[in-house]
């Protein structure tokens, strides 16, 4: 079998598909890729690993310098991390840029989840980048990462990274519960990210009376995945009892006088300066998580 006139073959047939038919080049690259991998593969158990340096300098030559020896030494490894996933598996919707940037990672699980995210989420290249460099599966609750590979069902709170991440103006570690939620509500559409999927704002400061005393809900949220209210309370303290009692208040309060009947149960998230296991140990509610903020 002449490999380098199948590969070359390839490449060529996929050059002219994308110019006719734009629309679905995605999915034309990931199939040519994947193919060109899998001849590479075979053609080094014949001919030796220093089969894809003779291969690319002939194909740069031959159809242009993106053919370089990175290239394809990226796609025989793209077709040997997803050769035992079916080929149909691959999301059209990523383009070979980001394929290229996840087969860097060496757990196929994280590979999965950033692939599942950069779909849901319609993620450019870069920012796919961003979610990779700031560890977000890492981030994730080890029995959030079992019900991943498990495909079970998952709840609001198990997309909830910890720790928040926080952009920091201030550039100092001592600031008050003010100043953090100054810095959440600058850049409001990456803290909803790091919370999880289908978290909108509604308001800070929200008001509520509770007797004769008027109290303020931190942020007010909805998710429209869970179809409830989330009730956020920040603080720069380690995590204490009270805090737990406060928001719990707050949590019964918007379920007797703002949800709905057909609105399911409000959550509570409080996300503190270090978390305290003790504390939580003794929580009873299961709809109240405390998450560790980080300032980045």
């Amino acid at each position: 079998m002449n490999y380098y006139n199948e590969i070359k073959t390839e490449l060529i047939n996929n050059e002219t598909y994308k110019k006719v038919k734009d629309y679905s080049k995605n999915r034309s690259d990931l199939k040519t890729y994947y193919k060109v991998g899998k001849l590479l593969s075979e053609a080094g158990k014949h001919y030796g690993e220093g089969i894809i340096k003779r291969y690319s300098e002939k194909l740069t030559k031959d159809l242009g310098k993106k053919y370089n020896y990175r290239n394809l030494f990226n796609m025989k490894k793209f077709y040997i991390i997803f050769k035992d996933e079916k080929m149909n598996a691959l999301r059209s919707q990523l383009s070979w840029t980001h394929y290229r940037e996840l087969i860097k990672l060496k757990d196929m699980d994280k590979i999965k989840y950033y692939i599942n995210v950069a779909e849901k989420q319609n993620l450019s290249y870069r920012q796919l980048i961003n979610k990779i460099k700031n560890n977000e599966y890492e981030r994730l609750d080890d029995k959030t990462k079992l019900k991943l590979i498990n495909n079970e069902k998952t709840k609001v709170q198990d997309f909830i990274k910890n720790p928040i991440l926080i952009k920091n103006k201030y550039n100092k570690e001592d600031i008050s519960e003010k100043m953090l939620q100054d810095l959440i509500l600058e850049d409001i559409p990456s803290f909803l990210k790091e919370l999880g999927n289908g978290f909108c704002f509604i308001k800070n400061e929200h008001q509520i009376k509770i007797g004769n005393r008027y109290n303020y809900i931190d942020l007010l949220l909805y998710n429209i995945n869970f179809n409830c209210y989330v009730v956020c309370e920040l603080k720069i303290t380690e995590l204490k009892k009270e805090h737990i009692g406060q928001v719990q208040i707050y949590m019964n309060y918007v379920d007797k006088n703002i949800k709905d009947i057909n609105q399911n149960s409000t959550i509570g998230i409080i996300i503190c300066k270090k978390d305290n296991k003790f504390v939580m140990e003794y929580v009873t509610n299961e709809n109240i998580f405390d998450r560790e903020y980080e300032l980045i």
